[in-house]
């Protein structure tokens, strides 16, 4: 069996990092995209997600997840964007993320349609750490 391949994008603005895996055949995953957001003007952007995008095209990846693997303190997540982008993704984010993303849409002007309501979406929650497993659903 072929390995995966991974590729790294550091958001040097949060320290935080997003990921393009490759399957063998072509099929990728987004992993953790990052919203860029500028605090002063409180205006989001998205040069960082469409590396990510500029990066699948490149290598002519086709995408069929979009994951989002925990609710991210240091910033905002570009999977509702990225989803708008490749409709044939599927976005899949943790539950605990809807908290997260309803505490901080209004004050983020995210608006209705974020991955916790876009019927899109699927809603994971791990039933143990140590078995790794999850149990997942439409949003």
């Amino acid at each position: 069996m072929a390995a995966l391949e991974v590729q790294p994008f550091h958001h040097a603005e949060t320290g935080t990092w997003s990921y393009v895996v490759r399957a063998p055949g072509g099929e990728a995953a987004i992993i953790d995209p990052v919203l860029d957001f500028d605090a002063r003007s409180g205006r989001t952007s998205t040069p960082s997600a469409q590396a990510l995008l500029d990066h699948v095209a490149a290598k002519g990846l086709s995408v069929r997840w979009i994951l989002e693997t925990h609710a991210h303190a240091d910033h905002l997540s570009a999977g509702h964007w990225l989803k708008q982008r490749l409709p044939d993704a599927r976005l899949a984010i943790g539950q605990g993320i809807r908290t997260v993303q309803k505490t901080f849409r209004p004050i983020f002007n995210l608006g209705i349609t974020s991955p916790s309501t876009a019927r899109s979406s699927i809603i994971c929650s791990t039933t143990t750490k140590a078995s790794r497993s999850a149990r997942c659903r439409r949003g």
